[in-house]
């Protein structure tokens, strides 16, 4: 089953870049503490060139940013098949990403205040053997609208992927019985061969 990213996520990367603007516009009006604690230096020209660089900053940020962002949603992508979870994303270079389901440990549920005001979730992939990942979490499926019922199903499927790896592992167990018969079997074998030379 293939899941594409709603396109609320657009709106949130547009929220977040917003959020920064007015940080760093605040960043800068804080800055104005500068004239008041050197006489040395004038206000006009300080604002002067304090608002050119600030409409500098956020508009380079805005023009790489954006046009990044929203090619990355464009090309993400996920896939939720019988065994694996697969995640395809990248804009120059192509990642796809495998998740076994039999490497899956949790799921985590993610909703930040614009995934809340926007009404999409996120859910973050657990695995045994964690990547080098600073975020500690193997994959993240993220801007989607059905996260609630996509959370149980992935926990659903996780379930039975764990069923059926208990049910391989029983009868895995019961070969290794007859293993250790036929290894016996051979040892008399070529015991008796031993002493037949």
């Amino acid at each position: 089953m293939e899941i594409k990213p709603d396109k609320k996520l657009i709106t949130k990367s547009w929220l977040t870049l917003i959020t920064i603007s007015i940080l760093i516009v605040l960043l800068a009006c804080a800055l104005y503490i500068i004239p008041a604690l050197d006489n040395d230096v004038e206000f006009t020209e300080f604002s002067y060139y304090l608002w050119w660089i600030v409409i500098g900053l956020i508009l380079l940020m805005w023009i790489i940013t954006a046009p990044i962002m929203i090619l990355w949603i464009k090309n993400l992508s996920y896939f939720l098949e019988a065994d694996k979870i697969v995640i395809k994303k990248g804009i120059l270079t192509k990642i796809k990403q495998n998740i076994p389901f039999r490497m899956i440990t949790d799921f985590m549920l993610e909703r930040t205040l614009y995934d809340r005001w926007l009404g999409i979730g996120s859910i973050k992939i657990q695995t045994a053997g964690q990547t080098q990942n600073a975020t500690g979490y193997e994959g993240k499926l993220a801007g989607l609208t059905n996260w609630d019922e996509l959370h149980e199903k992935l926990r659903s499927d996780l379930s039975e992927a764990r069923a059926s790896t208990k049910e391989i592992s029983k009868s895995s167990k019961l070969d290794e019985g007859a293993l250790e018969n036929i290894l016996i079997e051979l040892k008399k074998i070529s015991s008796i061969l031993e002493k037949g030379k």
